[in-house]
């Protein structure tokens, strides 16, 4: 076998897929090293698995209202044993998809862990291999922090190997994954205690979205300890104890779920021998053509630091490709105006400038904001708020926020992130006749009125006000 290639990718998830597949397609000669099944984070461990709960969890709120619009329905015990199975055959589709797709397309898949040897080489598992161009999409791992007790936790990871559902579960963390698993578990049944060492959950969020969505959650049964600096797990005739510094304990958990980051997995590859510079977290620093600082050695995805999102992965690797093999030298990410969602319950939607961040950069801003509940909830003693809010910038009053909670944003924010990108005002918005009754309709009809949340059952129905500073 001829071991030299035009590109070896590191890892075989979204990044390390999108720059081979891409590199291949250009008809280069091209490798993918991975231990473990191909998919990355996203299919196996992370979007994929937890979006099937996410539905679940909708199909039991949705359950849960149905008598309210005079449909009988009642629920019974989630039967744990049939979503995770059906869960796991719809990501095992996935995996043989890329399984062939690497081998229709020429990609030479390597079985095992890579370690460089120097910056054109690198070993797997006794063998050596080299190429032209590595780039490196290792992903990352979850974090455990070094506290006593710290393994009567799972991680994230271990949340979907579990063949039992958690009855009375503590998660540790209030990012993405933390409030996630928190909405998750508690629509399908489980009692929920979320705690962390943050002051509001969502705190890279804008304050809007935090707030509106510890309301929900509380309203929905989630009990929350925040400011809690756990110092411990310990066992007890309860079950398992959370220790905090300051002398609370939380006791009788029978599951205790770390959510409280992901690191960087870069720790075995040897980078150093390749010359590649790493900061002490694992982080592999790039410019914004992700070229590390030695040549011919790339970084993409989480290993960056850099908006660790599924979609912005895959498009460093295509860009990367193309970069190197398709004559397209400026082609690169552009990292600003990313979307984002978390599927929380409600779910969140945001893209651009937080009202805090657009204060500290622009002279002048302006913000809109909208709360009120939904047709959906209309009828039901169930019902989630929805809150909007339009972070403007200039005399233009150019939009360069957009920060929305409450049913279908996830899949609304994706248009209004096409507008934005392209430089939309306010009055572009308004000009734009409204859909109605849907949600999104508030988004084009923000004015100025008094705060005091609705029911949204006509154009005039969402509740604005405007701010300006």
């Amino acid at each position: 076998m001829n071991t030299h290639f035009d590109l070896i990718a590191i890892g075989g998830g979204s990044g390390g897929l999108a720059v081979a597949e891409t590199a291949a397609q250009y008809g280069k000669r091209v490798a993918i090293v991975e231990s473990r099944k191909l998919g990355g984070t996203c299919v196996n461990n992370g979007c994929v698995p937890k979006k099937i709960m996410w539905y679940a969890a909708n199909l039991a709120h949705a359950v849960d209202d149905a008598a309210d619009f005079g449909i009988p329905a009642t629920r019974g015990t989630t039967d744990w044993e049939k979503l995770v199975a059906g869960r796991e055959a719809y990501i095992g589709r996935i995996n043989r998809y890329w399984d062939s797709y690497v081998v229709d397309n020429g990609i030479v898949r390597i079985g095992g862990t890579a370690r460089f040897i120097d910056a054109h080489t690198i070993d797997v598992e006794g063998r050596r291999y080299t190429a032209d161009h590595i780039a490196i999409a290792t992903g990352g791992r979850p974090i455990v922090p070094p506290l006593p007790g710290a393994e009567l936790g799972i991680t994230s990871d271990d949340f979907f190997a579990l063949t039992a559902q958690p009855r009375n579960v503590a998660i540790i963390g209030a990012g993405y994954i933390g409030v996630e698993f928190a909405g998750v578990l508690r629509a399908l049944g489980s009692v929920v205690t979320l705690v962390a060492l943050e002051g509001r959950v969502l705190e890279s969020f804008d304050d809007m979205i935090s707030d509106v969505l510890l309301n929900e959650m509380h309203k929905q049964g989630i009990t929350t300890h925040l400011g809690f600096q756990v110092a411990g797990l310990a066992q007890t005739a309860q079950g398992i104890a959370l220790n905090a510094s300051d002398g609370q304990r939380l006791d009788g958990f029978d599951t205790v779920i770390w959510a409280v980051g992901r690191a960087p997995n870069t720790h075995d590859l040897d980078l150093h021998k390749a010359g590649v510079e790493t900061r002490a977290s694992g982080i592999v620093p790039t410019d914004e053509a992700q070229n590390t600082n030695a040549s011919g050695i790339y970084a993409l995805g989480d290993i960056t630091g850099r908006t660790p999102l599924t979609p912005v992965a895959i498009a460093a690797g295509r860009r990367l490709a193309a970069r190197l093999f398709g004559d397209q030298p400026e082609s690169r990410v552009d990292y600003t105006n990313v979307p984002s969602v978390v599927f929380a319950h409600p779910p969140i939607g945001a893209v651009g400038l937080t009202e805090q961040q657009a204060r500290e950069r622009h002279s002048k801003v302006t913000v809109y904001k909208t709360a009120f509940t939904p047709m959906r909830h209309t009828l039901s003693a169930h019902g989630m708020t929805t809150a909007m809010k339009l972070v403007c910038s200039g005399e233009r009053e150019q939009v360069v926020g957009i920060h929305l909670v409450g049913d279908n944003v996830d899949e609304m924010l994706q248009g209004f992130a096409v507008a934005m990108k392209m430089g939309a005002t306010k009055a572009d918005l308004d000009a734009t006749i409204p859909i109605h009754p849907i949600s999104a309709e508030e988004l084009v009809t923000m004015k100025l009125a008094e705060p005091e949340p609705q029911t949204h059952h006509s154009l005039d129905s969402g509740v604005e006000w405007r701010e300006a500073g």
